[in-house]
């Protein structure tokens, strides 16, 4: 089958590797201009790591490793006042995620075409195929169209439902960014809260650096949407008054050319398939950063969903059927672990 992908982070360049391997045409299209470099580290648990055994990566993102030893809970002024294990953050296994994504791209690149800077515009879908218009290319027309396209998924607004009515806020918004390594810290992190607010900081593979998570109460994932400069306004507004090491990062947070802004959000839907279009991680069911699952949970969704179509000689009724029903019992329980995780935050 002739096959369109949208999005090319986790799930979708997964899916192409699997669909490509079973005979597939495959193109993935990709909003950005090139791969994307920004965003946390990433962290494998449990059946993702069959799912990466399969593609042939395992090894290779194991030589990524962040090698994390464990996260020191610090009280209001900054003291040490407890210990969180590793895994706790880092799952089984912590990757920065723009690795994961370079790999799983080159992995790809030969054999799967991507279009990077566009996007679809249009979807109109019969019994014969699907046509897809786009903001740049001329339309053309697949067999299937898939939509990885992250939370606030193109796909899923176009063919299932608005935004508004998919994505659930979870009552925490919070920005990304690396600077100096103020705490001195050695594949460690750092954890420090007060009711609303909480700071995260850990370093690894750069000594000199810190990667760096300033959290707080909100609510509304509206914010994700806003430019730069008012969500950093936001945030200086939201961690006003904090102690410790608060005012010193907010300005680093301003210098900082990795900035990245986002909320603890699920996506709910009752159905992950229209037709000739489905859904697969983020776009159909984000169970949030805060449940430590979406990397995880995107690559096994891949999977699920290639080989339903395999073992259904490309059916995709049948197909979407099987995938939702063997995948929505693992992501109900995900998306419980992520409302746990917000609420640790004091969201």
């Amino acid at each position: 089958m002739k096959i369109l992908i949208s999005g090319a982070s986790v799930a979708g360049p997964a899916l192409a590797w699997f669909l490509h391997r079973d005979g597939h045409e495959v193109t993935v299209v990709e909003r950005a201009p090139g791969l994307r470099d920004s965003g946390y580290a990433v962290d494998f648990r449990g059946p993702a790591f069959e799912v990466l055994e399969e593609l042939g990566i395992l090894a290779e993102v194991r030589a990524h490793a962040t090698g994390m030893t464990g996260t020191d809970l610090l009280d209001a002024d900054g003291n040490r006042a407890g210990e969180l294990p590793a895994e706790t953050f880092a799952g089984e296994l912590e990757v920065p995620k723009r690795e994961v994504t370079r790999i799983l791209h080159e992995h790809t690149a030969d054999t799967v075409r991507y279009v990077f800077d566009d996007s679809i515009d249009r979807i109109e879908q019969d019994a014969s195929g699907v046509r897809v218009g786009f903001e740049r290319a001329e339309p053309d027309t697949y067999d299937l169209v898939v939509g990885a396209d992250g939370i606030y998924s193109v796909v899923r607004r176009l063919v299932f439902a608005p935004h508004a009515e998919a994505i659930r806020h979870l009552g925490l918004s919070g920005v990304g960014f690396s600077t100096a390594n103020h705490l001195g810290l050695d594949h460690r992190g750092a954890l420090w809260q007060t009711p609303g607010r909480a700071v995260y900081m850990f370093s690894a593979a750069d000594p000199e650096r810190t990667s760096v998570s300033l959290s707080f109460a909100s609510d509304s994932p509206a914010l994700d949407l806003l430019d730069r400069a008012e969500q950093e306004r936001i945030t200086r507004d939201r961690l006003a008054g904090a102690g410790w090491l608060v005012p010193r990062l907010l300005e680093d947070m301003s210098a900082a050319t990795d900035f990245y802004f986002s909320s603890a959000c699920q996506v709910h839907l009752d159905r992950w398939s229209e037709g000739r279009v489905v859904l697969v991680g983020d776009a159909g069911y984000c169970a949030a950063p805060t449940s430590g699952m979406g990397t995880s949970q995107a690559l096994i969704g891949a999977h699920t969903l290639a080989r339903a179509l395999a073992a259904s000689a490309d059916d995709h009724t049948k197909a979407f059927a099987t995938y939702e029903q063997e995948l929505r019992p693992y992501v109900t329980e995900n998306q419980e672990i992520g409302r746990e995780g917000a609420r640790r935050f004091g969201a």
